[in-house]
């Protein structure tokens, strides 16, 4: 039996059948060690390397496939994961047995071969490989095959980070994130907490009537400390399916981060939290740039004016070129329809996104200065009303979600609306 640590078959064969759209929780710190015999597979893993899902992994690459990683593993240390890629039949079992004497065990083996047989497979596995891969292969392959191997295959989806950003200031970024985030919530059933990012200004709070004592600036002032049970007494409850994790809006203290400043809570976030929503403040920051590359879906908020499509259009274009795995980020049209107020139209703004918005939201200042005022969402305002329909429409799309799940209403509902609405 092959030292390095056999894994199930099934689990395997699951992760590599899912389809390109299925949620990869990423790597943690690892190292991995691919031996490619062709440029074109060499290539694939340079590029895999670069997704972010892999950006805590170390990749190194080297030529030569099994009988390099053999030669290599005789005097030095194996690393969590080696790639190996084989174009043999005959001669990979014997390789295996050969590389197995000199691996350390609980190392993982990823082979990527060209002979599609399940009995080859069958005894791959029965020696003790993570998981075979039949080329031609894609990056994502290679990011879904490494990932997989530090997930539980049969534990629930978890850790899905949402981030919602404004492509200017006064756009209503915020209000979006936090209607969103209760439509996730409330109609999707789905165990959410909001992340109000924006320590001096964020408004999460307010919105939601809450005034915790403690939030996220706790958490970043104190990284050493972070850990579940202690980002759990930040967290401020605010419905059965939904936390915050509120921003102290004060200014008695300036909020300058460093790049990876916000990791460690995210990080925590993802091990417990199915979906977590950010508020990123419109802002260049290296932190707000990675928070927003991390993310595993992006909704950009736009008024339909010049300086929002030009702003929106350069985030599409950096987002899209630093995920070339992941979907494209979404946007949303808010605000539209300002009285007197020139606009650009729909049309000519999906035309030079070359997307269209998921969703355009209507200027309704009566309705959205009701709920801010009130600490309330448009859903508890105007249950009925087409922008509340908007919000679980956005929902469904950056959760992957159709099925709603509303709460049980009663014959009162009408009239409790009405006297909230005063």
């Amino acid at each position: 039996m092959i030292s390095y640590g056999q894994q199930n078959s099934e689990a395997s064969s699951d992760v590599a059948a899912s389809d390109t759209d299925a949620h990869i929780a990423p790597a943690p710190r690892v190292s991995v060690q691919a031996f490619c015999e062709t440029v074109e597979v060499a290539a694939v893993v340079q590029s895999a390397g670069e997704d972010r899902r892999l950006g805590k992994a170390h990749i190194k690459i080297q030529m030569g496939g099994m009988t390099a990683a053999i030669e290599a593993y005789r005097t030095s240390p194996t690393p969590n994961v080696i790639v190996l890629e084989t174009d043999a039949r005959n001669n990979i079992l014997t390789g295996l047995d050969q590389l197995a004497s000199v691996c350390d065990a609980g190392t993982r083996v990823i082979v990527v071969g060209r002979v599609n047989d399940v009995t080859l497979y069958r005894e791959l596995v029965r020696r003790g490989v993570s998981d075979y891969l039949i080329a031609p292969i894609q990056p994502l392959d290679i990011v879904r095959a490494v990932c997989g191997l530090f997930s539980t295959p049969d534990a629930k989806a978890v850790g899905r980070v949402i981030a919602i950003t404004g492509a200017k200031g006064g756009v209503g970024g915020s209000t979006i994130a936090h209607n969103v985030a209760w439509a996730i919530a409330r109609d999707l059933a789905l165990d959410s907490v909001v992340a109000d990012l924006d320590l001096a200004f964020g408004t999460a709070g307010l919105d939601y009537n809450q005034d915790p004592p403690q939030g996220i600036a706790d958490a970043v002032f104190s990284p050493d400390r972070v850990d579940t049970a202690f980002i759990d007494r930040l967290l401020s409850k605010c419905t059965d399916h939904l936390s915050l994790l509120a921003a102290p809006a004060t200014l008695d203290r300036v909020y300058d981060f460093g790049t990876e400043a916000f990791d460690a809570i995210f990080d925590t976030l993802r091990s417990t939290m199915p979906c977590i929503v950010l508020d990123v403040p419109h802002q260049w920051s290296g932190w707000a740039k990675r928070a927003l590359i991390n993310a595993d879906d992006i909704l950009i908020v736009a008024a339909p004016d010049l300086a929002n499509l030009r702003n929106t259009k350069n985030l599409f274009d950096l987002l899209k070129a630093a995920r070339p795995n992941d979907r494209a980020p979404l946007y949303c049209l808010n605000q539209v329809g300002v009285p007197k107020r020139p606009e650009i139209g729909v049309s000519e703004f999906a035309k030079a996104i070359e997307a269209q918005p998921i969703v355009s939201i209507p200027f309704e200042p009566q309705l959205f200065g009701s709920a801010a005022n009130n600490g309330q969402m448009i859903a508890e305002i105007a249950a009925n009303h087409r922008t509340t329909e908007m919000f679980l429409q956005i929902a469904q799309r950056l959760t992957g979600r159709g099925e709603t799940k509303k709460p049980r209403s009663s014959f009162l509902s009408p009239l409790i609306g009405k006297l909230r609405a005063k």
